[in-house]
C-alpha cells in the first residue's frame, strides 16, 4: 500500500472523490504543512496554524496507479485557484501534494506539467513536506455520506463529487 497526502480545498470534498474509487483501501481528512504540532479543526480554520485541509489516500499502486490519484485530484478541485476554493478562502484551503516518496514527488511535478495546458490559468498546486500530519477530528469522517442533506455538502460537496464521478466513471467499484 501507498500513501497520498492532497489537500484541494475542504476535505469533504476530496475525501468523497476517493470514496468507492477502484484500489483505494482509504480516504481521510487532515491536516498537514503547519506549524501547530497538534491541530484541530477551528484553529486551522482560522488560518492561523498553517496547516492545510488534507485527504490521506492510502491505495494499491499495483490497482491504481499514483498518476490516476492526481487525475481524480485535479478534477475535484480548482488547481488554479490560489489559497481558496470558490467561498472557502485561506491558506488552509490551497492546492498542495504533499509527497510521501521521492518518485511520488518527481510523478507530481510531471502531472502537474502535463496537466496546465487542460487549463485557462496558471496550476498553483505546491509541493510540500507535510509537516505535522494529523487525522481530523472523527466527526470530519465521512462526512458528505453521512450529510448529504445539509446546504454546504447540497451546494458545493455533492456537485464536485458529482463531476468526478462522471469524468472517472470507470474508476468507480460503487
Amino acid at each position: 500500500m501507498e500513501r497520498a497526502l492532497l489537500g484541494g480545498g475542504c476535505f469533504w470534498c476530496t475525501e468523497g472523490a476517493y470514496k468507492g474509487l477502484y484500489g483505494v483501501e482509504s480516504a481521510l481528512p487532515a491536516y498537514a504543512g503547519g506549524f501547530d504540532p497538534n491541530p484541530r479543526y477551528e484553529p486551522v480554520c482560522s488560518g492561523t496554524t498553517g496547516h492545510a485541509e488534507i485527504v490521506e489516500v492510502v491505495f494499491d499502486p499495483d490497482l491504481i496507479p499514483f498518476e490516476t490519484i492526481l487525475e481524480v485530484f485535479f478534477t475535484v478541485h480548482d488547481p488554479t485557484q490560489l489559497n481558496r476554493q470558490g467561498n472557502d478562502i485561506g491558506t488552509q484551503y490551497r492546492s498542495c501534494i504533499m509527497p510521501t516518496t521521492e518518485a511520488q514527488g518527481d510523478t507530481a511535478r510531471k502531472v502537474i506539467e502535463s496537466m496546465q495546458p487542460l487549463f485557462d490559468a496558471q496550476i498553483v498546486t505546491t509541493i510540500e513536506e507535510a509537516t505535522h500530519f494529523t487525522i481530523a477530528e472523527e466527526y470530519h469522517h465521512n462526512y458528505y455520506a453521512r450529510n448529504p442533506a445539509q446546504g454546504y455538502c447540497m451546494a458545493v460537496v455533492g456537485p464536485k463529487i458529482n463531476k468526478v464521478r462522471a469524468k472517472h466513471a470507470h474508476l468507480y467499484t460503487a
